[in-house]
């Protein structure tokens, strides 16, 4: 008999929960839990434990809490920081507040910061003695990376900030270098401003090579944190609200029904109907369903989507084969989309068996795109964010982040040539799709994209303040 700690990565979110209880009495927790919940019934049935516990370190605003659908699926009650926020039932803990399961203890350590309820909780393991030897760390700490300050908004920021500050040294560092660290989150994820590889460290880890420990006072740590910090995704603020008014209990993930080509286009023409296409950007450029928004099935989809589509849209997929559907509903389901309506049944080869419109999306490589920017004709759009701008850009480029593209629209001219481009092509894609569903006609997209530009060692454009504050 031994302790049960099972940590469970989603991919897409990089968002990491946890299984965490005592075999011999059979009982469990689970931390910070997703939104599709049979994972963890399923783990603990294979371990013999059931879930008596449900733990939240923080209200997420990244995901659709699984706390509620864990809850109706077991009894377990809810446990979480004490918080005026919280618009259900659940039990708040307070500093030094203790969790027995089994022969595990969790014990709570208020670390506001990130938020100002956040809790983390040490772990105790009585066949371990009495010392902790780990702490999950929820979006205070991750590795290389502590959480960010300013998802509040509300001038907030710096309050936020300083109390993460104490959080971190007062809290966290004294505990020792020795101490596991169990985080909410790896690579990938925009809860931190740049969070590393590894989903596990220790406390001696993170003070050696995390910036976030270098040595600085209260003011020169809140100056730091907060410089350059990177816009939150826009669905932040939104599920935000979700958790913390509690998300309905769905019961599992929808099944989608397959439509026809014809179904198909008859629910795309109603007035609150969007089209999602999945497949790959090359795919994408070769033809699509007019008026469909390109976000390829990889691991930043659900972040993109939640960037770009009004959750209130009921939503039409495309998918490269039927396998994806699941994982885009998903996905779909994580970040509280729930009006899906279907998707294309056999794809677009049904589509275009059907003699139903199609659309294609230009493509030039990078020399291309060198060969044509200095054009009259031609509009280089640049939609990487601020700070990947601000690092260098295709000379002449034209810059519109691409969560902001459809809210710029009158800053192009639908005349032109407009070629898109981004890290490697997967939001210079959205945004051409998007372009083209507001009726630009001649977009292109630039697969491979800066990447790609860089490889070919292709001449880079500085910004102007840049230049100017080399020059000094």
């Amino acid at each position: 008999m031994a302790l049960v700690l099972e940590q469970i990565n989603v991919e897409g979110l990089a968002h990491l929960s946890y299984l965490v209880g005592d075999d011999k009495t059979g009982v469990a927790a689970v931390i910070d839990p997703r939104r599709d919940v049979d994972v963890y019934l399923q783990m603990a049935r294979d371990r013999g434990v059931r879930i008596t516990h449900i733990i939240e370190t923080h209200i997420h605003a990244d995901f659709v809490s699984g706390s509620h659908e864990l809850k109706a699926r077991t009894g377990a009650a809810i446990y979480g920081g004490k918080s005026d926020d919280y618009h259900f039932e659940l039990q708040q803990m307070n500093e030094g507040d203790e969790l027995q399961i089994g022969s595990v203890t969790l014990r709570a350590l208020h670390t506001p910061g990130h938020t100002p309820e956040h809790i983390c909780l040490l772990i105790y393991d009585a066949k371990q003695g009495k010392e902790s030897f780990g702490i999950f760390t929820g979006d205070t700490l991750f590795n290389l990376d502590v959480g960010r300050p300013d998802l509040l908004g509300t001038g907030t920021e710096k309050k936020q900030a300083a109390q993460l500050y104490h959080s971190l040294f007062d809290k966290l560092v004294p505990l020792g270098d020795r101490m596991e660290i169990y985080p909410c989150h790896g690579a990938g994820s925009s809860c931190g401003k740049s969070i590393g590889d590894r989903r596990q460290s220790t406390i001696g880890n993170e003070r050696i090579f995390s910036p976030a420990f270098k040595e600085r006072t209260e003011s020169e740590f809140v100056e730091w944190i907060l410089s350059d910090m990177p816009e939150p995704p826009r669905h932040y603020a939104r599920l935000k609200k979700v958790n913390a008014k509690g998300a309905s209990v769905k019961g599992c993930v929808p099944t989608l029904p397959p439509l026809s080509p014809q179904q198909f286009q008859t629910m795309m023409q109603e007035e609150n109907s969007i089209v999602i296409d999945a497949r790959s950007i090359l795919a994408f450029g070769g033809g699509h369903i007019p008026g469909a928004i390109n976000i390829a099935l990889l691991p930043a989809f659900p972040n993109w989507v939640g960037w770009t589509i009004d959750p209130e849209k009921t939503i039409l997929l495309v998918v490269e084969s039927e396998r994806d559907v699941s994982l885009a509903t998903q996905q779909l389901f994580r970040i509280g989309y729930d009006n899906l309506a279907g998707y294309l049944h056999n794809g677009m080869t049904s589509w275009q068996n059907a003699g139903l419109p199609l659309k294609h999306l230009g493509e030039w490589t990078v020399q291309e795109l060198n060969q044509h920017k200095d054009e009259p004709n031609v509009t280089v759009l640049d939609v990487r964010s601020d700070s990947e701008y601000e690092s260098g850009y295709v000379p002449g480029a034209t810059h519109i982040f691409v969560p902001h593209l459809e809210e710029q629209l009158n800053e192009l001219d639908k005349n032109q040539a407009i070629a898109t481009y981004c890290g490697t092509g997967y939001r210079a894609s959205i945004a051409a799709s998007l372009l083209q569903k507001h009726g630009f006609e001649n977009v292109i997209n630039v697969p491979g994209s800066w990447t790609a530009w860089k490889a070919a060692k292709l001449p880079v454009q500085q910004p102007k303040q840049a230049k100017a504050a080399t020059a000094l």
